[in-house]
């Protein structure tokens, strides 16, 4: 019988860093994942990062169910399904979300969860490498298991867009992870000695080299729970079913759309629905699976008056030249995700902190990385971050190895559409600017004829994509809120023994890309299940003086 302290179900970016603290505190850890290995130069180069998410071998392949604000259409959403979770096969950019999210979440009742608590999380994770371009030490962390990197950024055009943002009278930030996000500056990377540093290779792989740290593969099928206490996770491999068993606790970090589905296929969630699918009510909690959100994007494309894109390299020898410098050397373009400079910036004034963020890449491409676009070009992927609509995960069917039911409910409110074309048109005002003129040819996407309302609708509809940050479905709360389904210490409400710790925990959804504060939220919720806590720092981050006032 396999039995530990403490079972964590997902090996993901939260899952990793719980499995690290407990075993280094002297715990006993078993790890369940489903997916398979990590090796191989498609998941470990970081500029093959369009590879893994595209593959069933590593991505659960789910789908949204169409959404009808979008025409219907069904958009993919990939999780990994691999050591290091979606950490495997992300963008690998690195941002902490602003302070004003985690202030936020404190104050809708997630108690110690405030930006002065988070704070110091942050900086015991990671080890930040500083690379000449500036920066800010002081708020950033020297020797945790996560390394964090910027681009070599010699692309010209990663230094025009950041110039182009000052002369569109934006602020310029050396650090958007540091005291100041708003602003335009270089991007972050979870890339180390030109390796995708992923969950696993930072956590995983150093905690399975403790005696008291196993990894087991296999399909989480439920939690067990006795009396009210889950003592175990019944898990399918080879064919069989077994338990694996805890003397302490069992901890889900398996995603904001599997955590939720196990909640529920465990008899814990909203009881008429599971009552439909014929699942026993074990505790009647109406949030499991709401509150689903994430960012949606657009990418402007321009084509580019010179040759000097990532375009040179889009053919099958230069893919190769690629392939092989990282091979050998771990250098050249195959040791960056490309996403090298970046911006936060706030759509009005009366916006206290940034609420649209910029991703720039010296190539005109899809996700997917199909069809460069006419050749030479490059794009800003831009979008809203604090959306207003809300969605939901729920079940097909209570057959574990069923996919959930995933429904955004994207773009519900008026709100959005207003938010998505300042976005358009604040990014054709950028693109506009002096520092960009030697470079912009024309407007590939959505097409400088495309202006007005309507026709701007019309893009965002057929175009928007999801930039993959899922979260919200098993909100933090106070343990008397009735849609909240774990506490402030990650417990989950009615049920001893267990807890959530992933990015479904989020009230809010944070600033920018969510691998970073899912780590964190696995680090904190350590400490929590270890009864201790690191103190509250007490650094005061940078609003912009005039925020009621002005938009820049």
């Amino acid at each position: 019988m396999m039995n530990a302290d403490y079972v964590v179900v997902g090996a993901g970016s939260a899952g990793c860093a719980i499995a690290y603290r407990l075993s280094e505190a002297g715990k006993s850890v078993i790890v369940i994942e489903h997916g398979g290995t990590d090796a191989g130069p498609l998941i470990q180069m970081p500029g093959a990062l369009s590879y893994p998410m595209n593959m069933s071998r590593y991505d659960w392949g789910y789908k949204s169910a169409p959404e009808p604000h979008l025409g219907g259409r069904e958009l993919v959403c990939p999780r990994g399904k691999v050591i290091g979770g979606s950490s495997s096969i992300n963008g690998m950019v690195y941002v902490r979300g602003h302070a004003g999210d985690y202030d936020h979440w404190a104050e809708s009742g997630a108690d110690g969860w405030g930006y002065a608590d988070v704070l110091p999380y942050f900086r015991r994770m990671e080890t930040w490498h500083d690379s000449g371009h500036g920066g800010d030490p002081h708020w950033r962390g020297t020797d945790g298991p996560l390394h964090i990197t910027r681009g070599p950024r010699d692309n010209p055009l990663h230094s025009a867009f950041v110039t182009a943002g000052a002369q569109a009278g934006y602020p310029v930030t050396s650090d958007y992870n540091g005291q100041q996000q708003e602003g335009f500056g270089p991007m972050e990377m979870t890339v180390w000695k030109g390796q995708r540093w992923s969950a696993a290779n930072a956590y995983l792989k150093p905690a399975l080299k403790r005696d008291n740290c196993t990894l087991v593969r296999g399909l989480a099928r439920k939690v067990v729970i006795k009396n009210g206490r889950a003592v175990g996770v019944e898990i399918e491999r080879g064919g069989r079913t077994d338990v694996i068993h805890t003397s302490q606790e069992v901890i889900l970090a398996a995603s904001s759309l599997n955590s939720p589905k196990l909640l529920m296929l465990s008899g814990i969630g909203p009881g008429a629905h599971l009552a439909s699918h014929g699942i026993e009510v074990v505790a009647d909690r109406a949030g499991v699976g709401q509150n689903l959100q994430d960012h949606l994007e657009v990418y402007l494309q321009m084509a580019s008056a010179q040759p000097i894109t990532l375009y040179k390299y889009w053919n099958l020898f230069g893919k190769a030249w690629v392939g092989a410098q990282w091979l050998f050397a771990r250098k050249g373009p195959g040791a960056s995700n490309q996403f090298e400079s970046a911006a936060f910036i706030r759509s009005h004034a009366g916006v206290e902190y940034p609420d649209i963020q910029y991703h720039f890449l010296p190539l005109a491409v899809r996700y997917d990385g199909q069809a460069a676009a006419e050749g030479h070009g490059f794009q800003a992927h831009v979008g809203p971050m604090r959306s207003p609509s809300r969605g939901a995960v729920t079940l097909n069917s209570a057959d574990p190895k069923d996919a959930p039911h995933i429904f955004f409910n994207y773009m519900s409110t008026e709100r959005d559409w207003v938010d998505f074309r300042k976005c358009i048109r604040l990014t054709r005002e950028i693109f506009a600017q002096e520092a960009f003129k030697p470079f912009v040819k024309h407007e590939i996407q959505p097409g400088a004829a495309l202006q007005s309302d309507d026709e701007l609708d019309g893009f965002i509809r057929e175009h928007a994509e999801s930039a993959y940050h899922p979260c919200g479905t098993c909100r933090m709360g106070r343990a008397d809120d009735p849609l909240a389904v774990v506490d402030p210490e990650c417990r989950v409400i009615g049920v001893d023994g267990l807890r959530v710790a992933d990015s479904s925990i989020f009230p809010r959804i944070t600033n920018g890309n969510l691998n970073g504060p899912s780590i964190m939220t696995g680090e904190k919720a350590s400490d929590h299940i270890l009864g201790r806590r690191l103190a509250a720092a007490n650094d005061m981050p940078w609003v912009h003086p005039d925020w009621q006032v002005a938009q820049r």
